[in-house]
């Protein structure tokens, strides 16, 4: 069956994915005596909380100019508007028709702007996302829920800190009330040793989507550790196609998919380059799978 069922506006660029990947900083962090000490006060919600502010403030606009630059971001595909603080530029809005969706019904989209791996889940699966290691049990911290999407597939999304940091649903339909799960950073005593294991998790949440054509999809978002807030739009709970979801404040980001046994066939190459430790650069509102409504109309 073939599942190469969409081109992508970047399929030809490849990233190594980012589960292979190790993160500087937080090895410098966890890794050395000196780096847990500093680490330490950095895990509080004082700490994050005050860094919030900062982002929020006018104090913070110094530093768009300089991420623009750094990341190379193409302000033409934003809405030219003048923003107050960094928060307000990080959450930029997309011009009208920037990102077009794809109205195929049988077609799941991108909620955003990423670099995606799909994987199968089955009994035995672990997947590396922020750089910790989840069962889907341990994820959903739930093994009821987990259950349901055995056999199904996970879609991990990862924004990069120059993406476009909203989201939006991909399919019609209605969800279920937002589950949030606090973040853990249990940082060890600075004067044990190196090899000692460091237990963290980051704040995420996550919702049901009955959705119209693809069953009962589970969203996620994981926020940065740290720093990151998550703000879903908690107010309505029907949801179109392409309808914004909500976003994500400074910080690097995640959104996951969740697909439900034989309701899903995520795109080939999608899936073959994720087996190969490789990401694939989508936009929000492409097609990365469809359902098996698909090829019996094909």
């Amino acid at each position: 069956m073939n599942t190469d069922n969409t081109k992508l506006s970047a399929i030809d660029k490849r990233y190594p994915s980012y589960f292979a990947e190790k993160d500087g900083l937080l090895e410098t962090l966890y890794g050395t005596m000196l780096g847990r000490m500093l680490l330490q006060p950095m895990c509080t919600r004082g700490f994050s909380a005050a860094v919030g502010k900062i982002m929020d403030s006018s104090v913070s606009r110094p530093l768009i100019n300089t991420f623009i630059q750094k990341f190379v971001i193409p302000m033409d595909d934003y809405e030219d508007v003048e923003y107050h603080s960094f928060n307000e530029f990080f959450t930029r809005n997309i011009k009208a028709g920037a990102r077009p969706i794809d109205q195929n019904a049988d077609h799941l989209i991108s909620p955003c702007d990423s670099k995606v791996t799909a994987f199968k889940i089955t009994e035995d699966s672990l997947f590396k996302i922020k750089g910790v290691p989840y069962s889907i049990a341990s994820l959903l911290r739930s093994e009821k829920l987990a259950e349901r999407y055995q056999n199904g597939y996970i879609y991990i999304f990862r924004l990069s800190v120059d993406d476009y940091h909203r989201y939006c649903y991909p399919d019609n339909g209605r969800r279920t009330r937002y589950v949030r799960i606090p973040g853990v950073y249990h940082t060890v005593n600075p004067m044990v040793l190196d090899h000692v294991n460091i237990y963290r998790e980051n704040t995420r949440e996550y919702a049901v989507l009955r959705t119209e054509h693809f069953g009962d999809l589970l969203m996620m978002q994981v926020g940065a550790m740290l720093v990151g807030r998550i703000c879903n739009n908690q107010a309505k709970t029907a949801f179109k196609r392409g309808e914004e979801a909500g976003m994500f404040e400074y910080g690097g980001s995640t959104v996951v998919l969740l697909t439900e046994d034989q309701r899903v066939i995520p795109n080939r190459i999608i899936l073959e380059r994720s087996l190969e430790g490789i990401e694939t650069v989508v936009r929000m509102g492409e097609c990365v799978g469809v359902s098996p409504a698909f090829f019996e109309q094909n």
